[in-house]
């Protein structure tokens, strides 16, 4: 089993910028894909950003494109999302997942590992 634990949320003005953290433990991994979802009252659970723990590949949603980061640090079993250019729409819940696969693929996959979450606001 794995524990995710995100850190870094908080409330920033519009055009800010924060960066998430979720750290990994109980469970070594090698290969695999590790993601950033969010979710908004009223609105569908988005895939912000992912990336192959092993490869280093990345997805970034059309959404966030251009402004977030997704990066990771595989010595500390850590995976990062920089944020900057903050929009109001930007405001949700983020959560960081992951999921063991030998052939990791980042898109429409049943990430089975999630962390408790950490809130962003952005005001405007």
């Amino acid at each position: 089993q794995v524990q995710l634990v995100e850190s870094g949320g908080g409330l920033v003005q519009a055009g800010g910028s924060l960066r998430l953290s979720c750290a990994a433990s109980g469970r070594t991994f090698s290969s695999g894909a590790l993601g950033w979802f969010r979710q908004a009252p009223g609105k569908e659970r988005e895939l912000v950003a992912a990336i192959d723990w092993s490869g280093g590949n990345t997805y970034h949603a059309d959404s966030v494109k251009g402004r977030f980061t997704i990066s990771k640090d595989n010595a500390k079993n850590t995976v990062y999302l920089q944020m900057n250019s903050l929009k109001p729409e930007d405001t949700a819940v983020y959560y960081c997942t992951a999921k063991y696969m030998v052939v990791p693929k980042l898109r429409n996959t049943n990430y089975d590992y999630w962390g408790q979450g950490t809130q962003v606001t952005v005001s405007s």
